[in-house]
């Protein structure tokens, strides 16, 4: 299992000390590049899962290229 952690960076070295000190445990820190580029995906499918259940209008892929 893989778990997704949202920790102040005034609190992460304490933390990940403790989870590295587990045997079990293997940790990687995200770059904020990575952690962006998650963040924005998790966005993107929420979005999508709004305009499957008719809660949002979807956008014509015409009109956003013609934006660009």
């Amino acid at each position: 299992m893989k778990v997704l952690l949202d920790i102040p960076d005034n609190k992460a070295a304490s933390l990940l000390e403790v989870l590295n000190s587990i045997s079990y445990l293997k940790t990687k820190p995200l770059t904020d590049a990575k952690a962006l580029l998650m963040e924005e995906l998790k966005d993107a499918v929420e979005e999508m899962k709004l305009i499957k259940a008719g809660k949002k209008k979807a956008h014509d892929a015409e009109d956003f290229l013609n934006e660009l």
